[in-house]
């Protein structure tokens, strides 16, 4: 058992937890919390968000059954770089400044997020977690940008984006490093990854100290040539395994196997994360999210061809809901009910509030933050905190708010406005007949701009 500690009464009533006691506070546990994001991943790929689906992911069926679907959440940006930051500050890139994809050695190695900006490891550290970050960073690796120099205590994995899956290149160089330093091992990055969570989880069960670890998976991310040695093929890269599970012969040439593979693996790989939740006796004990950084890309050879963000519209880059609406899964047992589907509208800026109430931490001052407390929706069936969802990618702006969502791909055309709950693939452009609810969405996103020029 971890050892207690006192939480506000507000998050304890939040949590469900008991009512305060003298002084006005309440002890109570502080949870591990394992953050888990793939890349690129599909809002319909998996079963338990498309029972039309011909991936097998077991893992994530049984995670979802375990605790809660949550069809309604949002990336806050629908590129990795973006996505990311957001993720790390709870922030969206018009107050953190990181407001473009990292490309290319350059940027990956001699660029970061701010230094001003505090990162969600800090804010935990500073309330006794442990920290570990396993997989991919992509927020720029510059001497003081890097994981272990931004509060994780540990830093397994990959610099830059795509890597190659097995040799761990990106664009003609090594790009796996531990700490700060280059690391050469042998193996799947999905299943190195894995392997590095689990040996600092297995750790932490030791230290009898709550720890948080965030793994961020480069699956199921799209192969790239720059990758690759001379006449060495561009395909998606899967163990084995992974095709036995579906009868494929493992040298099959056809995408959509291969890519069905790499989702197996991503899957199988985070089952062995949970099993070993499970073999320490921590399951009841840790926090469980898992989420995609943006939409599958619905571009040729990047995704189009295999990838599923059905029943949503376009893809990974944009501002169309498949682009931001992601699949996510929260399991915390004893506190969200299994097998629920919750359809409020959050997203990814909510998890650094949300980690910050679990450990009892301070959310850091002198900064507005875009996250807010998601813990009574997940916890207590209520609705949605926010009134609205900003966003802005390249010349894409959006925003929704209850049901209703304005977006346009570039500032020159007029808004498109569509309903949601009649019109998930965004099909029904109803700004013509809408006006008067159309005004209120362009006047709530003129709040927002006004709000993102005034403070930071």
């Amino acid at each position: 058992m971890q050892p207690a500690r006192f939480i506000p009464t507000i998050v304890a009533f939040a949590l469900g937890l008991p009512a305060a006691g003298p002084g006005g506070a309440v002890a109570a546990e502080r949870p591990n919390i394992l953050l888990i994001t793939a890349d690129n991943l599909g809002y319909g790929d998996l079963p338990c968000f498309n029972p039309d689906s011909a991936v097998r992911a077991p893992h994530l069926d049984r995670l979802a059954a375990q605790g809660a679907r949550l069809t309604g959440f949002y990336t806050a940006s629908p590129t990795c770089t973006v996505s990311r930051a957001c993720l790390l500050t709870g922030r969206i890139a018009q107050r953190h400044g990181l407001d473009y994809q990292f490309v290319g050695i350059d940027e990956n190695y001699e660029r970061g997020l701010d230094p001003s900006e505090i990162l969600l490891p800090q804010v935990l550290k500073k309330a006794g977690y442990v920290t570990g970050c396993f997989g991919k960073w992509n927020v720029g690796f510059a001497p003081g940008s890097r994981p272990t120099e931004r509060g994780f205590d540990e830093f397994f994995g990959n610099v830059s984006g795509n890597i190659d899956y097995y040799t761990h290149n990106y664009r003609g160089k090594h790009d796996l490093y531990r700490g700060t330093a280059e690391a050469h091992v042998e193996g799947y990055s999905t299943d190195l990854f894995a392997d590095a969570a689990i040996d600092f989880i297995r750790r932490g069960a030791k230290q009898r100290k709550p720890w948080f670890v965030y793994l961020p998976f480069n699956a199921p991310h799209y192969p790239n040539p720059k990758n690759k040695a001379p006449g060495e093929p561009c395909i998606w890269q899967a163990p084995d395994a992974a095709f036995e599970a579906y009868g494929y012969d493992p040298a099959t040439e056809h995408e959509q196997e291969r890519y069905r593979a790499v989702l197996t693996a991503l899957d199988a790989a985070i089952g062995r994360v949970l099993a070993t939740l499970d073999e320490l006796s921590i399951a009841e004990e840790t926090f469980v999210f898992f989420y995609s950084d943006n939409g599958a890309f619905m571009l040729k050879q990047r995704g189009l061809e295999v990838a599923s963000n059905a029943p949503l519209r376009d893809g990974g880059v944009t501002c169309w809901e498949g682009g931001l609406r992601v699949a996510a899964i929260a399991r915390w047992p004893g506190h969200i009910a299994a097998g629920q589907t919750i359809d409020e509208p959050l997203w990814s800026p909510d998890l650094f509030v949300a980690c910050a109430r679990l450990a009892g931490a301070e959310l850091p001052g002198g900064r507005k933050l875009d996250g807010r407390d998601p813990l009574p929706v997940l916890t207590a069936g209520k609705p949605s905190p926010h009134q609205s969802l900003y966003f802005r990618y390249g010349r894409h702006t959006a925003l929704r708010m209850g049901d209703w969502k304005i977006v346009r791909t570039r500032p020159s055309e007029p808004w498109q406005l569509f309903d949601l709950s009649n019109d998930l693939g965004e099909r029904n452009d109803l700004a013509a007949s809408e006006p008067e609810r159309l005004g209120r969405l362009t006047a709530e996103l003129k709040r927002w701009e006004q709000d993102l020029t005034a403070t930071k």
